[in-house]
């Protein structure tokens, strides 16, 4: 097969990623790829390595996103490509943040920044920000997260990167909720959905439907909650996304546990957690495991709940998650009459639990 219809191959596949059609698009990748390789087009099996792994990680399978970013750098390093990269390691540090390994992917972002800042590299820069940003908020570093998203949030607002800008006002939105600042939340979501609905992309739509629903359901508004959450839901269906879905899932389970319909929310949690062990994502399955031990508790079932509160406090502890170690401490000391523990404030988030059912972020 020629360049030429090498490169048609690697444009359609790039195509369908644009309209978040992560099947199709990785099968033409793949074809790509082996034909560059055989070609001995190291450039071009550079951009397929790399969009291999963009769609891999936005599909969950972050261990292939990883090997693909590798091979990427190895190719990048051998081309003298040090753009590409930097790229590569900010990619790397995306897919184990999506594994929950927040520490590594810091390192990696670290070590992209130093070089996007040498380079003065803005967009580098802000997309480095954005990317630690969030590994922040699953480290549990809640107002360093805050003013991280803010940081980059002004430099892709003055280079007018409005798809970056709206994913950061989603960033924004999630860390305010964590904060216990609802309204915050409601506001920086809503403005991402504005945007990306003029944008027409579809998974940013998803992603901020999913954040109102949420900062809904934190003011107990549970049917505009269930509403935003269905909105979300048929968006990420129909592209397949597993990742981002599998939180709206845990958020339903959530909403029907505050209805106190219990037997409603215990298959959205299930059913997430079991996207979460694929995707391997430990801070997911922690959240479903709290929404299935404070069901046994709310039923009476102690035993069993002390059994999920316990593997979620150890989980929690394993991996450094700080915010849901603290909720998961709570549960337990709801669960055994203690004192709830003063975590939560020490973590400088303005969150206030009553009592069971918990509300959490």
């Amino acid at each position: 097969m020629n360049s030429s219809k090498t490169d048609k191959i690697y444009s359609r596949a790039e195509a369908l990623k644009q309209k978040n059609l992560y099947g199709r698009s990785l099968k033409l990748f793949g074809d790509a790829l082996k034909e560059y390789s055989a070609a001995g087009d190291e450039a071009g099996a550079l951009d397929c390595l790399m969009s291999i792994g963009d769609v891999c990680r936005m599909t969950g399978d972050f261990e292939m996103a990883e090997e693909s970013y590798s091979g990427a750098i190895a190719v990048a390093k051998k081309l003298g490509d040090k753009v590409a990269v930097s790229d590569g390691l900010i990619n790397t540090g995306l897919s184990m943040r999506g594994r929950g390994d927040w520490a590594n992917a810091l390192k990696m972002f670290d070590r992209a920044l130093k070089f996007y800042k040498k380079e003065e590299d803005k967009q580098g820069i802000a997309f480095t920000l954005w990317a630690a940003a969030g590994a922040l908020r699953i480290k549990g570093d809640i107002p360093k997260a805050i003013d991280t998203y803010k940081d980059a949030l002004g430099m892709f607002r003055k280079m007018r990167a409005r798809p970056a800008t709206g994913y950061c006002l989603c960033g924004l939105g999630g860390t305010h909720r964590i904060a216990g600042l609802f309204k915050e939340s409601l506001k920086y979501y809503s403005s991402a959905n504005t945007l990306f609905t003029d944008l027409g992309d579809d998974f940013g739509k998803a992603y901020s439907y999913c954040g109102i629903g949420n900062a809904y359901r934190m003011q107990e508004d549970y049917k505009g909650a269930l509403l935003n959450f269905g909105k979300a839901s048929k968006i990420y269906n129909r592209i397949g996304d597993r990742v981002s879905y599998s939180y709206t899932l845990w958020s339903m389970g959530t909403t029907y546990k505050m209805l106190g319909k219990y037997e409603k929310a215990v298959p959205y949690f299930k059913t997430a957690m079991g996207f979460f062990r694929k995707t391997k994502d430990p801070r997911g399955v922690i959240y479903c495991l709290l929404g299935l031990g404070e069901i046994d508790l709310l039923k009476g079932r102690k035993k069993s709940a002390e059994k999920y509160f316990s593997v979620s406090v150890a989980e929690a502890k394993k991996f450094g998650f700080r915010v849901e170690g603290c909720h998961a401490a709570m549960l337990q000391a709801h669960l055994l009459g203690k004192p709830a523990p003063a975590c939560h404030n020490r973590l400088g988030l303005k969150l206030a639990f009553s009592g069971a059912p918990f509300n959490l972020p």
